[in-house]
């Protein structure tokens, strides 16, 4: 079993920036990690995704160039960094954790999910 765990939501003025972490525990023999989002009413939406080395990267074009995905293997936590934060960008953002290598956009493709941590940007 994987545990995840976010950190780092709150409410923000439009512009702000945030930087949301997923602690990972239990037996993390995990590769590929992913931030989704899911805002009421609507279906999870794919944010972001890393893999384990750190060095292939995806991300939603809707977020490309705000927000960076980075992780440190020796605390087993991964970060979202979101600068430049819109008011379309609030959501609850949920970590994903995979055992497979692949940059995964669909959510099928995770094995485990973090509760999720709430993301509110005003205008």
């Amino acid at each position: 079993q994987v545990q995840l765990v976010e950190s780092g939501g709150g409410l923000v003025l439009a512009g702000a920036s945030l930087r949301l972490s997923c602690v990972a525990s239990g037996r993390t023999f995990i590769k590929t990690m992913g931030w989704f989002r899911q805002a009421p009413g609507k279906e999870r939406e794919f944010v972001a995704a890393i893999n384990w080395s750190g060095g292939n990267t995806n991300y939603a074009a809707s977020v490309k160039g705000r927000f960076t995905i980075s992780r440190d293997n020796a605390k087993n936590t991964v970060y979202l960094q979101m600068n430049s934060l819109k008011p379309e960008d609030t959501a609850a953002y949920l970590c994903a954790a995979a055992f497979g290598s692949g940059i995964y956009v669909s959510p099928t493709n995770y094995n485990y999910w973090g509760q999720g941590t709430q993301v509110a940007v005003s205008s």
